[in-house]
């Protein structure tokens, strides 16, 4: 059984597995819960986004979503294992040419990264039609003060792993990229902290759409933002923010533990 730990501010962490099996579990059935998440929330467009983790033995592995499958009906069960070449290892389901161009190379780029989102969720793909970063306008898009990057480019659907390296240079160390004229990707050390990061990311430009629909929006300061960011940009601050919406979907969805 996994054993929880702690952090410096005495707030839950992510737990610490006896097994690689015990955390193939656990990475896959947070992956399932991400994607109903996501479907809850509006992120699904078509067969458009994909959320990976790596697997915890094979580490140039990843588990995403079948390719068609609908997030709000994916289960754990569900999940395929996709290789370094883009080959269906474990799982009955073809994968998304995007998804692995995409995460392949984010994965191989960052090898302290354990998953990878991207959606085309609608107020993320609105505000990345501006090729701009996001303004420290709000405590929670201080999250993403100095640690998310700007793909200044779209040629089309991401299918050739060239393109997919200049999206991972792009990404750099920071925890999130926008991806000009197309979405948002997040990073995190856990499936819970990059699923995390998209949703707070997406209302976050949200939030930035609206105050520049009214007005100019008041920047926070440099110093204060960065002290902001220390606060709640960190790894264990992602994984936690991401509790109370995993409690709910798994209460309210339990089959996708299956």
């Amino acid at each position: 059984m996994p054993v929880a730990t702690q952090s410096p501010l005495n707030l839950p962490a992510p737990p610490v597995f006896a097994t690689a099996e015990e955390e193939r579990r656990h990475r896959k059935q947070r992956l399932a819960g991400a994607y109903r998440l996501f479907s809850r929330f509006g992120f699904d467009e078509g067969v458009a986004g994909h959320i990976t983790a790596r697997d915890p033995e094979r580490l140039d592995h990843f588990w995403v979503n079948p390719f068609g499958m609908h997030f709000g009906e994916i289960r754990a069960s569900d999940l395929i294992l996709a290789n370094d070449r883009g080959q269906v290892v474990e799982g009955k389901y073809p994968v998304n040419g995007a998804a692995f161009a995409i995460h392949s190379r984010v994965h191989a780029a960052r090898p302290d990264v354990v998953a990878a989102a991207h959606a085309h969720s609608l107020y993320g793909k609105t505000w990345s039609s501006l090729g701009r970063l996001l303004d420290p306008i709000t405590q929670d898009s201080c999250a993403f003060y100095g640690d998310h990057g700007l793909f200044a480019d779209f040629t089309g659907v991401v299918y050739e792993t060239s393109e997919a390296e200049r999206i991972a240079e792009a990404l750099g160390n920071q925890k999130a990229v926008i991806l000009r004229n197309h979405g948002m990707l997040t990073v995190g050390h856990t499936v819970d902290e990059a699923a995390w990061w998209l949703i707070t990311m997406e209302r976050s430009c949200q939030a930035q759409l609206l105050a520049e629909a009214v007005g100019t929006p008041v920047k926070i300061d440099a110093a204060s933002a960065a002290i902001t960011q220390q606060q709640i940009g960190s790894h264990a601050a992602g994984w936690f923010q991401f509790q109370p919406l995993w409690a709910r979907i798994v209460r309210e969805q339990p089959d996708l533990l299956e």
